[in-house]
């Protein structure tokens, strides 16, 4: 839209083809008007609304936008979380910048935003994470919204539960039969009650019930897995025919580990495979570098757990810490000595 005003004002997505099972990755608000959201297959997109205008993602272009954003948000603290392209936890705490206001911040950071992406931005403004995130979100597409300290307690208490992090349509659900709607009909259980029905997560929804969360922010994500996967028109009739595009995701995956330059850092390896009614499954094993004969293996178990053809397939590494890592090192090269 900021390239081509032309589609302004009209429901446009960015996706892949219907006709090769691709699925909408974002769309504009016109768009959401007709129920179409991300992760939504295409084909059903044009079914809500015919008229849809898709296009192919321009990642370059995306990457291009997320450095300007990125190097803004650094402009006013070091301390900048990623959670996408062009979102992030920033903590103003100790900012010299705009006599320390929080607020006056966000408000200068979204004109940067406009005048040098030319994209609008919305920022929420609140004492910690879980607040933030979703005071983000109150005002989209382009606004700003402020939780002050004092205001926390009310503000969270009205939100239904489907806000809290970690709870999907199955535990909204849950809750719900069980009388729990808002935030605040969760106040009135106890902690132990919670853990009953929950377990551990039981002790985050007490805590984030009440507003509080008190993860800081934290400038160095570690990077848990690296793959690759493809999806397939028409789908992959059997083991042997699966087999046989291993290779071409191999070489896909191995360029994106160099890039990555995540070689010394590989624990495990894993293939994904979804199968013709949906049904997905992983398999994975110990590994420090990607084998072929390896993957071949998992393949050869995880096809065998439906034994039908195949849309998508996918192959990749789980990425264990540095320390870790280098440890196993060191012990290997002593144990070949």
């Amino acid at each position: 839209m900021r390239d081509d005003p032309s589609l302004r004002g009209k429901p446009l997505a960015v996706g892949g083809r219907q006709d090769q099972r691709g699925v909408v990755a974002t769309c504009n608000y016109e768009a959401r008007r007709f129920g179409i959201h991300s992760a939504m297959a295409s084909a059903t997109a044009f079914k809500l609304c015919p008229e849809l205008i898709m296009i192919p993602p321009n990642m370059e272009k995306y990457r291009i936008a997320s450095r300007q954003i990125m190097e803004i948000y650094r402009d006013y603290t070091e301390l900048v979380e990623p959670l996408s392209l062009d979102e992030a936890y920033l903590d103003v705490t100790h900012s010299p910048h705009c006599k320390g206001s929080a607020t006056l911040i966000a408000q200068e950071i979204r004109r940067r935003i406009f005048e040098t992406v030319g994209i609008t931005a919305s920022a929420g403004v609140a004492p910690n994470k879980f607040v933030a995130k979703i005071a983000s979100d109150w005002n989209k597409p382009d606004g700003l919204f402020l939780v002050r300290p004092g205001e926390v307690d009310a503000f969270v208490a009205a939100l239904p539960v489907k806000k809290l992090f970690g709870v999907g349509k199955v535990t909204e659900a849950k809750l719900n039969r069980l009388g729990a709607h808002t935030c605040g009909d969760l106040r009135s259980w106890s902690l132990d009650k919670l853990q009953q029905h929950f377990g551990a997560f039981g002790a985050r929804l007490y805590s984030l019930s009440r507003g509080v969360d008190e993860r800081e922010v934290n400038p160095v994500r570690e990077r848990k897995s690296i793959s690759t996967e493809e999806t397939y028109t028409p789908d992959v009739p059997d083991l042997p025919a699966c087999l046989a595009r291993l290779p071409e995701l191999m070489e896909q995956l191995q360029g994106r580990i160099k890039r990555n330059a995540a070689e010394k850092f590989i624990n495990k390896l894993f293939v994904k495979i979804k199968f013709s009614d949906f049904q997905q499954t992983t398999v994975e094993c110990v590994g420090h570098a990607p084998h072929l004969d390896t993957y071949r293996r998992l393949m050869e178990t995880g096809w065998q757990r439906a034994s039908r053809p195949v849309r998508l397939l996918g192959v990749g590494v789980r990425l264990a810490e540095t320390e870790q890592v280098e440890q196993l090192r060191l012990f290997d090269e002593r144990a070949t000595h």
